[in-house]
């Protein structure tokens, strides 16, 4: 195959997009050690921006709270806990106003094992009332200039029933033109938006633009979602899917400027408020190699598409069809319970260090330079979804890479089908539901990429690089130019302790 010379002159910088905002589970899950434990992590090694969760004003956050004779107290204890920690963790909350609380629902239509309410309130002057309260609370804990940095997202899909009643699309447009108005009366600075759409809903663009347009509704940025699978097929504690092409991923983050070119919306930022292959939290393609090499183009394609694209989730402490069963059970996560990274993890961890200026992108890798004068290089085996052919054993990307200096340290990291897959190795211990500690830390260690370094030569101001990629692999390759240091004294060849007359050769002694 040919090689590719990467140019020296960067073609911009690499958009932080990928990594603005990521999702987690309902926000009472927060409170959990291990959820908060594995934000820890995640902020460690790849550090978001934004964290979006549902169930804000759903009954087991408590803020919503309505006494025997019908006194209505606002309770902000839960919340509290949660934001503060977030901020902790140097990660902001990414506001999403839902589910409703039952004392202010009209009816009993719920989502999920943990019932949030999908149905409108009863009292329209009473939502606008726990709104303003809301936000203003956190005006009043957090500061004004603070909150006006976090967007607030009015409720969650209602284009299906699943998660707004009937799927009503009326009644949402009133929810949502209550909400922002009731948003920019606490303060005109914040940012609110919608409407969080579900893929295969892009007739929802068209009113919507309108209806905002025509009642002169606050908007400051537009909202969807984005997954790639197919139909469930439900087996017991799982389900598997068809999934398409990586590039549908895409397509969906375009979606909305494309419908809503030539609206009044056009031009507003597009946040991707979840993303996934599947999007059912049972799929045990969220655990594999495959899933990090099918995202790979993905994650470094959709940077210069829309304002942020939110992974769902940053990690398996996530209750929707219930409690798991198993540590590995298809879960959306980076993380698995007790902090087991999935390749997909270090996929993002490698994103993570990638240098700030893009020299080049292709199909299987993408090239940056950073500022200190490292190079870094993403690199992954392509694949196609269910339709695709399958994956050959080995992938080669050949790059021609500029760097300055007589050689370089090279340093590159592999996840693959053996390599840096905690799903392999459980499924090699005979996949237990329950792992002890010592499973745990032999899973942690098996999860961990496999690494090799190396010294290299820069000819002519580049080095050449051939990586041999194995089976759903995800390489990531760092080049660091070498200066030399002078330590006088220092000899290796001396590593033995031999003094300086045994290191002359034989012939040349006295």
């Amino acid at each position: 195959m040919n090689r590719i010379a990467v140019p020296g002159e960067p073609l911009g910088r690499l958009s932080e997009s990928w990594r603005h905002c990521v999702g987690t589970g309902r926000l009472n899950l927060a409170l959990r050690a291990d959820h908060q434990e594995s934000l820890a992590l995640v902020q460690r090694d790849i550090g978001f921006r934004f964290l979006r969760g549902h169930g804000l004003l759903s009954d087991d956050m408590g803020v919503h709270r309505r006494s025997g004779d019908g006194v209505t107290r606002y309770s902000f204890t839960y919340l509290d806990q949660v934001f503060d920690r977030f901020l902790e963790l140097g990660i902001r909350p990414f506001v999403e106003l839902g589910f409703m609380p039952t004392a202010l629902a009209s009816g009993e239509d719920s989502v999920f094992w943990w019932k949030g309410n999908i149905t409108p309130p009863r009292d329209w002057d009473e939502w606008a009332a726990l709104v303003r309260a809301v936000v203003g609370h956190l005006v009043d804990r957090y500061g004004l200039d603070e909150v006006r940095g976090w967007p607030i997202e009015v409720w969650n899909e209602p284009n299906l029933v699943n998660f707004w009643k009937d799927a009503d699309q009326q009644a949402y447009f009133r929810l949502y033109e209550v909400t922002a108005r009731t948003v920019k009366d606490v303060d005109a600075g914040l940012r609110v938006g919608g409407p969080a759409l579900s893929p295969g809903s892009d007739e929802w663009w068209a009113p919507f633009a309108e209806f905002v347009t025509r009642r002169d509704v606050p908007i400051d940025f537009v909202s969807r979602h984005a997954y790639s699978s197919g139909p469930a097929q439900h087996v017991p504690f799982g389900t598997y899917q068809t999934l398409a092409a990586p590039a549908t991923l895409l397509d969906q983050f375009d979606a909305p400027r494309r419908h809503l070119a030539g609206t009044a919306l056009a031009g507003l930022p597009v946040h991707v408020t979840e993303y996934n292959s599947s999007y059912r939290p049972d799929n045990p393609i969220h655990d594999t190699a495959y899933h990090a090499a099918y995202l790979a183009p993905v994650l470094t394609g959709g940077t210069e598409l829309v304002d942020s694209y939110s992974y769902w989730t940053f990690c398996d402490v996530f209750e929707e069809e219930n409690v798991p069963t198993s540590l590995f059970h298809g879960g959306f996560g980076l993380l698995t319970h007790r902090q087991v990274p999935k390749p997909t993890y270090h996929l993002y961890a490698f994103m993570a260090r990638m240098g700030t200026h893009v020299l080049a992108r292709g199909d299987d890798h993408l090239v940056c330079a950073a500022d200190d004068g490292r190079v870094t290089a993403l690199a992954w085996q392509p694949v196609g979804g269910t339709d695709a052919p399958d994956a050959p054993e080995r992938h080669e990307v050949r790059l021609s890479v500029p760097l300055a200096g007589p050689r370089a340290f090279l340093r590159r990291e592999r996840v693959n089908e053996h390599d840096g897959n905690a799903f392999g190795a459980w499924r090699e211990l005979g996949r237990p539901r329950s792992p002890d500690r010592r499973a745990l830390e032999v899973l942690r260690d098996c999860a961990r990429p496999a690494v090799e370094h190396r010294s290299v030569a820069v000819v002519g101001g580049r080095v050449e690089l051939d990586l041999a990629l194995a089976r759903h692999e995800v390489t990531f390759v760092e080049l660091t130019p070498v200066r030399a240091e002078a330590h006088e004294g220092l000899d290796d060849r001396r590593l033995l302790g031999a003094s300086d007359d045994r290191l002359v050769a034989p012939h040349e002694r006295p």
